[in-house]
């Protein structure tokens, strides 16, 4: 008998607001530095809560913020700030330290 697996997602898991928010946090205290990782976080906070309506939130198209988003994205740093504002985000800033 052979398995089947489906693809995990994890905007199946980002139910609430605290969810995102902590997932975000996560995201961006992971990144490597290069943005990937935080462009990522934000790719799958919009499908979690619908790329349609975050697009138009953000005064940008479906395609433009999906490209924009996407692993080949290279967003303007305008452009990711208008993204974490529609989603009711903020990006927080505190000593780094060992």
């Amino acid at each position: 008998m052979s398995e089947i697996f489906s693809r995990w997602d994890s905007a199946d898991y980002l139910h609430t607001e605290e969810d995102i928010a902590l997932y975000f946090d996560v995201c961006v205290e992971e990144d490597s530095g290069d943005g990937r990782l935080i462009r990522y976080a934000l790719e799958v906070i919009a499908r979690a809560r619908g790329m349609a309506r975050l697009a138009s939130e953000t005064g940008l198209t479906h395609d433009g913020l999906a490209q924009a988003l996407s692993p080949d994205g290279n967003p303007e740093f305008s452009t990711i700030m208008k993204v974490i504002k529609a989603l009711g985000l903020r990006l927080h800033a505190h000593p780094h330290g060992g």
